[in-house]
């Protein structure tokens, strides 16, 4: 069902991307104040993020599928209401307990991006599919680059809850504008709801994603950190041996496991890695002090203002990797774009000694990440059944997102192991921050991952042919 006004479609579901990935990064501000505003501890303080991580990570596949079966309208829908309520739950909420529920809520509502892309898939005229998926994936990108910014801005100028409320009024902004511009979009898979593959696909994420998370403070190699890896490889054991058994799976594992698809989600894995690793090392290299020789002394709001180019470079490319993909194939710009962010990582030692610099770090990784991002979903369209569209491009979305909880483990511990000690002021103490030497090691080895990234992608069968014949 193709839409009359495929400009609006797109602005729309660009914008609720936008919105979702602002609602990520609002609370990158407050995440030292967290114990104090909410009365607990560290530990348990960062609950507030990992709910959020891990609610999305389980939301993402369930959704997508979900989405194939019962219309992905309905599910982005849904998608906006938790992310409104989450939002608003948070806005109201001064201790723990509930602000953490509603970061899981807002968690549920972070799949609007595979969704999305479905909808556009079946609503687009063929001719502007590929550059309305790139416009959409890139969403992420951009919405991040803004939210430092302006959630810094929001902190200094008013109370904390303020973030929230914002948060909240973009949901409840996108469920009306889904209800009254995204078109009633057909289900495209006659199969029934898997409630045991939910189970044990529930299961079996949380049992992978918490010990990521969690591991370098509970220990990596503690009962509970191995216990649980071993408890997620045995949940996944069985839920493929289920999803192999039945006809209508959560994950079509043969589909899954195609050359295209597996290579295209492994390379999505380390984009994502590399990606994220931008967002952990940027920021901290320029809030550094200037007393420190590798230190720039830009303060929170500055900071997001060096950032932002780079979303905007994201989105901008992510129009032109669409005309090049035309071209080229969506195959010719994932391999671009994952050489671009590799030669980037790999000189970006030598960009780290002012802030322009660290800012033209992160305009040339955003334009990679913008060539890379915008072929996923074609590579991933391409290469499966129209049934499994939203499905397929969920697990995508989920391969990313385990490529940055991965990234963030990793590089919280290259940055907390090789540090320097930060002297005295008059409003802190002496403390460790990461060393000139491990930001150029956590710069290498993203380099090297995106490099892994490249030949992935050099290896994934070119689909240029069936892009072209893909129908209407």
């Amino acid at each position: 069902m193709r839409t009359r006004h495929p400009s609006v479609l797109v602005a729309v579901l660009a914008a609720a991307g936008i919105s979702v990935s602002l609602t990520q990064t609002l609370i990158v501000p407050i995440i030292p104040e967290l114990p104090a505003m909410l009365g607990a501890d560290s530990a348990n303080a960062s609950w507030a993020v990992t709910a959020t991580l891990l609610a999305a990570a389980v939301a993402t596949p369930l959704y997508g599928r979900f989405g194939d079966l019962y219309g992905p309208r309905r599910m982005l829908i849904i998608c906006a209401l938790a992310l409104a309520a989450g939002s608003l739950i948070c806005a109201l909420s001064d201790s723990l307990a509930p602000f953490v529920a509603g970061r899981a809520l807002q968690g549920l509502g972070m799949p609007i991006v595979p969704l999305g892309i479905s909808v556009l898939r079946s609503s687009v005229p063929p001719d502007r599919v590929g550059s309305a998926m790139g416009v959409m994936s890139s969403s992420l990108g951009v919405g991040g680059a803004m939210g430092l910014p302006l959630s810094a801005i929001i902190v200094q100028h008013t109370h904390w809850h303020a973030l929230f409320w914002l948060a909240t009024g973009l949901g409840a902004l996108a469920t009306v504008l889904f209800a009254t511009l995204v078109p009633p979009v057909p289900a495209v898979s006659t199969g029934r709801f898997d409630p045991l593959g939910t189970v044990l696909l529930t299961a079996g994420l949380l049992a992978l994603l918490l010990p990521i998370s969690k591991g370098a403070s509970w220990g990596w190699g503690s009962p509970l950190t191995v216990g649980m890896f071993v408890a997620s490889a045995v949940i996944f054991a069985v839920f493929a041996l289920w999803q192999l058994k039945i006809p209508s799976p959560i994950v079509d594992l043969r589909t899954t496991f195609r050359r295209p698809v597996l290579l295209t989600n492994l390379a999505s894995v380390s984009m994502g890695f590399a990606w994220f690793t931008l967002m952990l090392v940027s920021p901290q290299v320029l809030e550094l002090p200037t007393s420190l020789e590798h230190g720039l002394g830009q303060s929170l709001i500055a900071t997001g203002l060096w950032m932002a180019p780079g979303g905007l470079a994201m989105m901008v490319f992510s129009s032109v990797s669409a005309a090049v993909a035309k071209r080229r194939g969506p195959k010719f710009t994932l391999v671009l774009g994952c050489a671009i962010i590799a030669a980037s990582f790999l000189a970006g030692p030598w960009l780290l000694g002012s802030a322009p610099l660290v800012m033209l770090l992160g305009i040339i990784v955003s334009v990679g990440v913008g060539f890379g991002f915008a072929a996923l979903p074609a590579l991933i369209n391409a290469a499966v059944p129209i049934t499994e569209t939203a499905a397929a491009n969920g697990i995508n979305a989920l391969a990313r997102s385990l490529g940055t909880s991965i990234s963030s483990t990793v590089m919280t511990a290259i940055l907390t192991a090789m540090v320097v000690w930060a002297p005295a002021t008059a409003d802190a103490p002496a403390h460790p921050v990461p060393s000139a030497a491990g930001f150029t090691a956590a710069l290498l080895v993203a380099g090297a991952v995106a490099l892994v990234a490249t030949v992935l992608a050099m290896l994934i069968p070119d689909p240029i042919a069936a892009l072209r014949d893909e129908p209407a």
